[in-house]
């Protein structure tokens, strides 16, 4: 074709006419990113600037020159709380009754776009998009001040995976011209920021979902539909784009939980939930197992419980002990038993003696360390109840009973030939997160025992269950205490025989025929703590829960119901009377296993003297 008829062809064609262009004061308006009920996100270009820009502005302009003048005064406000999460305000104005406060585009990406662009982000990376929000957001609230409008378009994503909130204090509500807005700021904040924290789960539900959260784009039509102001329920299917990790499940589920008393409410809550599991994920020795092992450091496992055993320690009428009789009265302190196991296998492991197996037998430590030793292991305890208040010594106190009781069942159900001592032991250890939890994060403690409480009943849900253990240490912690537990016991240099023993049997999982040593003592231990765990139930229940254990461990270890009585009504005076501060010694163990001399390594070298 020539150039001549190219022209032609090209003139008889209708001219199409340009597209008025949209104005907004100085801005041009390029592309309306969101719009939901409370704000909208353009993006627009200044001339003046010779840039893009995001445009925030509320859905609704102010009614009044006194909510204009408090809009203003709020924006301004929020535009000087400085942090990395935080987007930086570059302009807040107003055209005509409009305001609107304008960002630099160059920051990033809306979630939106991100989600529409590429493929759905593994779990991992939503956590991250996730935390780094909540940081922003959690420090704002603590200046006080709050979203009000937490959407996909206010997560901005930049270039190095850098997530910042945008659209602080925009959306903020219309009262009546007459209002006080000093009053309403106040009470507006505390209410807001709670919704800002569901909102947040929100969007963390529509990452790992893929799909937007009951078909809806803006979040505060999901929130009016959820229960308890609508009907929905909002949880995580099992139809995702990737695979989710059960605490994930666990942290996003509550976050949107139906009840609004199990959700979380403030945002460093969340936050602390997510990093850990994120960090836990990532390494064995990161989020709350980090904290953990600094708490160790500083303050030690446990405090001794029995003061007057310091006070033997420090005299010379221990030297004159027998070993079997020293080991009696040190099993009555949980905390010197726990630190004479890390001693000595800490001190094993530094000097590379050729030792088979983990020391977990008490006669043994105590030979091993000497006198010396031990004296040294009592001193360095904290006396009870160390930092703790009254309230929480109190649950210090009650748990330890419970453990302690756990042992003498364990004892008394233990086959034949095994020692006591070591099944007492490991009884204890499979409650060792529990103990360090109790004791160093009492306050996450009890925040486990509240969720695993039933929620009130609904008509949809006459008879709701609380959650179980697992999960509720997945929603606070982001892992679960067995994880803490078997983190320190390999920081204990207790070897993996004994960090496989010490996982108590998932409540979940059959219970199946043990292949070796290992697997009988961590299954009969296992049984003891479930027998412990069904009598603290409320009466009604407890009967049931005890025969429900008895049979889920009955064919693997030969144990009948009978048998079961007679553990939890011994001769001897019961548990309920054992007091913290001064515990009843432990029952003689028969002779020693072919697993005990595998713990404890065959025959005792002589004493170390000086302890570890």
């Amino acid at each position: 074709m020539s150039d001549a008829s190219a022209s032609s062809s090209s003139t008889d064609k209708p001219a199409v006419a340009a597209a008025p262009m949209r104005r907004f004061g100085r801005f041009e308006l390029r592309a309306l990113l969101s719009k939901s009920a409370r704000s909208m996100l353009w993006v627009v270009y200044d001339a003046r600037l010779g840039q893009e820009l995001f445009l925030c502005m509320p859905r609704v302009a102010p009614n009044s020159a006194a909510a204009s003048e408090h809009w203003q005064k709020m924006a301004q406000a929020a535009s000087r709380v400085q942090h990395p999460n935080l987007a930086h305000a570059i302009e807040i104005g107003q055209v005509e009754q409009w305001p609107f406060v304008a960002y630099d585009r160059a920051l990033g990406e809306t979630l939106d776009e991100r989600l529409a662009r590429q493929s759905a982000p593994l779990p991992v990376d939503a956590a991250d998009w996730i935390c780094q929000y909540l940081e922003g957001l959690a420090f704002a609230h603590e200046a006080g001040h709050a979203h009000r409008d937490v959407q996909c378009a206010t997560l901005i994503i930049g270039a190095n995976n850098q997530v910042r909130v945008l659209g602080l204090e925009v959306a903020q509500e219309v009262f009546p011209a007459t209002v006080d807005f000093n009053t309403v700021t106040r009470r507006a904040v505390r209410e807001s920021a709670a919704e800002d924290v569901l909102c947040v789960g929100l969007l963390l539900h529509r990452i790992l979902s893929g799909r937007p959260v009951l078909e809806q784009s803006d979040l505060q039509a999901v929130v009016r539909q959820m229960q308890p102001l609508g009907r929905e329920l909002v949880r995580l299917g099992w139809e995702t784009p990737h695979p989710i990790p059960d605490p994930l499940r666990a942290i996003s589920n509550r976050a949107t939980d139906r009840q609004a008393r199990q959700r979380y409410h403030i945002a460093r809550t969340l936050l602390r939930a997510l990093d850990g599991w994120r960090t836990t994920a990532a390494s064995d020795q990161g989020g709350p197992i980090a904290l953990l092992m600094d708490k160790l450091q500083r303050i030690g496992h446990l405090p001794s419980s029995s003061p007057g055993l310091s006070r033997i320690a420090q005299s010379s009428s221990m030297e004159r002990q027998h070993t079997s009789a020293l080991s009696a009265l040190v099993l009555q302190d949980m905390a010197l038993s726990l630190e004479l196991l890390r001693r000595v296998n800490n001190s094993l492991k530094q000097s590379g003696a050729a030792v088979d197996g983990t020391v977990l037998n008490m006669q043994r430590a105590i030979a091993m360390l000497g006198l010396d030793g031990v004296q040294q292991a009592a001193r360095a305890l904290k006396p009870w109840p160390g930092p703790l208040s009254e309230l929480q010594a109190t649950m210090l106190r009650s748990l330890m009973k419970r453990v302690h009781r756990a042992g003498q069942i364990a004892q008394v159900l233990r086959p034949a030939g095994y020692d006591g001592e070591v099944v007492y032991l490991i009884t204890v250890m499979q409650n060792l997160g529990r103990l360090l939890l109790q004791y160093h994060f009492p306050d996450d403690a009890q925040q486990i025992r509240q969720l695993m409480l039933p929620p009130e009943p609904s008509e949809d849900q006459p008879h709701p269950q609380g959650m179980s253990e697992k999960a509720a240490a997945y929603a606070v912690l982001g892992c679960d205490l067995e994880a803490l537990g078997a983190a320190v016991a390999k920081h204990w240099s207790l070897g993996e025989e004994l960090v496989h023993m010490i996982r108590r049997q998932a409540p979940e999982a059959a219970v199946r025929h043990p292949n070796n040593d290992a697997d009988l003592l961590r299954l009969t231990c296992s049984l003891a703590n479930e027998l412990v765990d069904a009598l603290t139930q409320v009466e009604a229940r407890r009967q049931p829960s005890v025969e429900a254990a008895t049979r889920r461990y009955a064919r693997a270890l030969g144990l009948g119901l009978q048998d079961i009585k007679l553990a939890l009504n011994p001769e001897t005076p019961p548990p309920a009377t054992f007091d913290a501060q001064q515990p009843p010694p432990l029952s003689e163990g028969p002779r020693p296993s072919a697993l005990r001399k595998r713990l404890t390594g065959g025959n005792a070298p002589p004493a170390a003297g000086g302890g570890a």
